[in-house]
Formats: C-alpha cells, structure tokens, sequence
C-alpha cells in the first residue's frame, strides 16, 4: 500500500526591521497553532546595515487540510504583530 502524503503549505513572513528577539516571540507564538511549524531564515544581506533585521523572513509551514480556526489563529497573531510593529508582507511559496 502507497503510504499517504500530506501536501503542505508554506508561507514566507516579512516584517521590515522587525528585530531578531521579536521575530523569535513571533515564531513561538504561530508554533502554539496546531500543526504549524516555523522557521527563521537568516539575513542573507552582504552589506551589514545595523538598522536592518538579522532575519530575512519567518517561513511556516502547515498541511494544505488546516482547518479555518487555526488559519484564523494565523491571521490574528500576524495582525496582532503589525499593530505593534508595522505592516508585513505575506507570501504563499505553493497554493
């Protein structure tokens, strides 16, 4: 029997010179959703520029199945961090 793969979703977060502390808060905070995995990926600027995050972007990762609770839990700890830090950017790498 052909085991079962679960097709997932990945999504790249981007807040502008949001600092490496936060976007470690952040990452935590999606983690507590259910079946949300997470990832920072590092600065991959040559030129170093002290105002700029250490972080490129906060990848997370879910099964392409979430239910609408947690793709809403999602949503609400996203906005909840622009409020207090700015707008992001959010983009889908596979829909």
């Amino acid at each position: 029997m052909k085991p079962t793969t679960v097709k997932q979703q990945q999504e790249q977060i981007t807040y502008p010179n949001l600092p490496l502390a936060v976007y470690r808060e952040l990452a935590a905070h999606l983690q507590q959703v259910e079946k949300v995995t997470t990832e920072l990926i590092p600065q991959q600027s040559k030129q170093f520029d002290y105002d700029q995050s250490q972080v490129e972007t906060l990848q997370i990762e879910y099964p392409s199945s979430l239910g609408d609770l947690e793709k809403n839990q999602i949503q609400e700890i996203l906005d909840y961090y622009a409020q207090v830090h700015g707008a992001y950017e959010r983009k889908f790498l596979n829909s």
